[in-house]
Order: C-alpha cells, then sequence, then structure tokens
C-alpha cells in the first residue's frame, strides 16, 4: 500500500498546486477556462486516441471492464430515484445528485492507473474512457434537461454526444483499433506527446475548479453523493468485476476508475442546463478532498 499512498500523493500534490495557483492569483480564474478547453478539446482526446488504437480490444479483459464499470454506473442511477423521494429533492437537486454518482474524474484515474499498476494499465482506463464516458453524458444531460426549471436550456441530446470530443475521441480509437491501422510514427508521436500534457494539466485544472462549500443546509445530501460515488460504485463496480472472472491489474484498474470523485465537468454542465451550479460545485469538492482517504481503502481490496 505503500505504492497507492505515494502515487496518491504525487495527484493531490497537482490537484493542491493548481488550487494555489488559482487563489494565488497569479493564474486568475479567468486564466484557467482557456487551459481546460484546451485540456479537453485537443490534449485529452489525443491521450484516448492513441491509448484506445494501441489497446488489447479482442481479449475478454476488455469487455468485462466495460460490463462491470457500466453496470455499477447503471445502478447508481436508478438509486438516485428512490433517494430522490426520501430527500424531497426537487428537478436541479436531483440532476445534481446524478451528476454526483455518474460522472467520475478520468483525469486522476488515467494519471493514477500506469503509477499504481504500471504502464500497461493506461490502455485498460482508455477503455474505462470509452466505457463510461458516453454513458455518463448521456444520464447526466438526460437528467438535467428532463427535471430543468423552466425555461433552461434544454440542449438536444443527440446533438450533445455528437460534439463532444472525448466521444469522438473514443470512436476514433476504436475505429483505428477495430480497423487494424497502422500505428504510423508520425502520427502516434505527436498524439502520444499531447497525452503526456493532459494528466498534469488536467488535474492542475481541477484543483483551480473546486470552490469552497457555501451551504451547509445540504450536508445530508452531500454525504449520500460522496457515499455513493466513493463507496457504494466501487464496491459494486468490484463485485461486478470479481463475477465477469477479472483480478490483477484489470480488476484493479475498475476499482480505480469507480472511485474517482466526480468530476468538475459536472458543475459546468449543471451551469449550463439550469441545474443547481452552487450545489454541484460542492459536491464535486467534497468528493475530491474525501476521495483521498476513501480510495485507498477501496484499492486495499484488490491490491
Amino acid at each position: 500500500m505503500d505504492a497507492v499512498a505515494s502515487s496518491l500523493l504525487v495527484v493531490a500534490l497537482l490537484v493542491a498546486l493548481g488550487t494555489l495557483l488559482r487563489r494565488s492569483g497569479i493564474f486568475p480564474a479567468a486564466s484557467w477556462a482557456p487551459i481546460e478547453r484546451l485540456t479537453y478539446f485537443v490534449l485529452f482526446p489525443a491521450l484516448i486516441v492513441v491509448e484506445l488504437a494501441k489497446a488489447d480490444l479482442g481479449g475478454s479483459a476488455a469487455i468485462s471492464i466495460a460490463l462491470a464499470l457500466v453496470g455499477a454506473q447503471l445502478v447508481m442511477f436508478a438509486l438516485a430515484f428512490p433517494l430522490r423521494r426520501v430527500l424531497r429533492l426537487d428537478g436541479p437537486r436531483f440532476g445534481c445528485l446524478v451528476q454526483g454518482f455518474v460522472r467520475w474524474n478520468s483525469y486522476t484515474a488515467l494519471a493514477l492507473a500506469p503509477l499504481l499498476f504500471g504502464p500497461e494499465a493506461l490502455g485498460l482506463a482508455a477503455i474505462a474512457v470509452g466505457s463510461l464516458t458516453p454513458v455518463a453524458n448521456l444520464l447526466s444531460v438526460w437528467a438535467l434537461a428532463r427535471h430543468a426549471p423552466p425555461g433552461a436550456p434544454r440542449p438536444s441530446l443527440s446533438r450533445a454526444l455528437a460534439s463532444n470530443p472525448l466521444l469522438l475521441a473514443c470512436a476514433l480509437g476504436l475505429a483505428w483499433n477495430l480497423l487494424d491501422l497502422p500505428l504510423l510514427r508520425l502520427v502516434v508521436e505527436p498524439l502520444s506527446i499531447l497525452g503526456r500534457a493532459t494528466l498534469a494539466l488536467g488535474l492542475l485544472a481541477v484543483g483551480a475548479g473546486l470552490e469552497p462549500v457555501r451551504r451547509v443546509a445540504d450536508v445530508a445530501l452531500l454525504a449520500i453523493a460522496a457515499a455513493g460515488r466513493l463507496v457504494l460504485e466501487p464496491l459494486v463496480a468490484i463485485g461486478l468485476g470479481r463475477w465477469f472472472g477479472l483480478e490483477g491489474t484489470a480488476l484493479g484498474v475498475v476499482a480505480l476508475c469507480a472511485a474517482v470523485p466526480t468530476a468538475s465537468s459536472a458543475y459546468i454542465l449543471a451551469r449550463l442546463m439550469g441545474g443547481d451550479a452552487e450545489l454541484t460545485a460542492a459536491i464535486v469538492t467534497v468528493n475530491t478532498v474525501l476521495a483521498v482517504a476513501t480510495l485507498p481503502a477501496i484499492l486495499a481490496l484488490v491490491i
């Protein structure tokens, strides 16, 4: 577990550095939007394309990883509906809960996977991105659009998915792999260089995007969102992974990808679609902080 602790410390330090850089004013709030856009639209897609193009999709591990992670994601989505009745959540706050459960911080997972399990784990984590990202976007956009207050934007679900750069990158990488196209160095090397920049900038942007929790009235919702995202979902994913016969690095990647905190992009989507953006920011912040303690406990079950 020393490797887990040291790897988490590396990620936590980069997130903390992003927070410090923003709070200090060296890189003010306005300067982070271009960094986030560069990471989201260029660097991260480059990493996904090259890793999926190189991944071994022919083995049973790839299918089992996808089934275990998406299965756990759908379980949490279904659980959000009875919780809505118990907590008496209105539409925007229900959208917060759904996003808190189903959206995952892929930057953290991709940064930790090779540190914890070796270079080969990056390809397995890319398979997780290709599996979880479409479902997370589909469920989040649906929940926010279906339960948005009157007058809130209701973008076309198909358009939102078709224009998502991560989904396009997943499709391109999968097509490259399945068509067995040559991995030309002139193409792969530039994509790999861009991809290596993704992890550092992505983690810095996560830290810069963290916001202080200003509302204490939603403590119960924050606690439930954290417990679901950081504890229950990874336990379900690990159980499904073992049921599908996963072990070793493959099971470790499943546990890691299911146990990372909610992605900061949840806040952006809530703000654009009339959700409770402030509450979403609080969920992201609380989950990110608590994950420092929960991730080692979850990974201890599979390492």
